[in-house]
């Protein structure tokens, strides 16, 4: 596979697009899953942040038609996301009525966030409002996850990451950094993973 930045990122595009899925930011998912095991059967998972609907698409097909999947986005999600066992709230996720409805659906076994700010191409800017989402998904991990359940979240590499880590640690009984291979090089994303919740 050719790693030059420009090729790869095409790689992953073309291959989400050929597996049915609205975006190549599924293989990342797919990588933390392998790595960390976090997706079974019969699990409730909160997909924060979900549209286009990736991962969403991902968790229903990793658990066949099993448990239950709550998706919610300001954005509506892909018309080629569906399932019986799919709940999508559309809505502000710092809203009180959509945290209700969230709750409501719950207690979840995992809780995984994708979300990203709208970028504005200054990275201080857009670390400070990824970093504020971050603590947004870890809230409600620690509001609505079972005793024992994980969670990712993803976050724009900086400074505070070890912070926040800290933070989670005090909710999980590890917690650590991951960058999937699927990133894109150049990419000064990665991932937050908390496992087991106190």
């Amino acid at each position: 596979m050719p790693k030059n930045s420009y090729e790869k990122p095409d790689y992953w595009s073309q291959k989400a697009f050929s597996e049915g899925y609205p975006a190549r930011s599924v293989y990342k998912l797919k990588e933390i899953d392998e790595k960390f095991g976090m997706i079974k059967k019969n699990y409730t998972v909160l997909d924060l942040g979900s549209a286009p609907g990736s991962w969403t698409t991902f968790l229903l097909r990793k658990m066949e038609g099993t448990g239950k999947v709550v998706s919610c986005d300001l954005n509506p999600l892909s018309k080629s996301v569906k399932g019986d066992n799919l709940l999508f709230i559309q809505g502000d996720l710092n809203a009180p009525e959509i945290r209700n409805q969230i709750k409501e659906a719950g207690p979840y076994d995992l809780v995984v966030c994708d979300a990203a700010p709208k970028t504005t191409g200054n990275r201080t800017v857009d670390t400070a409002r990824s970093e504020q989402l971050v603590e947004m998904a870890i809230w409600y991990a620690q509001t609505m996850l079972k005793t024992g359940a994980n969670f990712c979240v993803k976050i724009f590499q900086n400074g505070d990451q070890q912070r926040l880590l800290k933070l989670m640690r005090e909710t999980f009984t590890s917690a650590k950094g991951f960058k999937p291979e699927a990133c894109r090089a150049e990419s000064f994303e990665t991932y937050l993973v908390g496992i087991s919740k106190k």
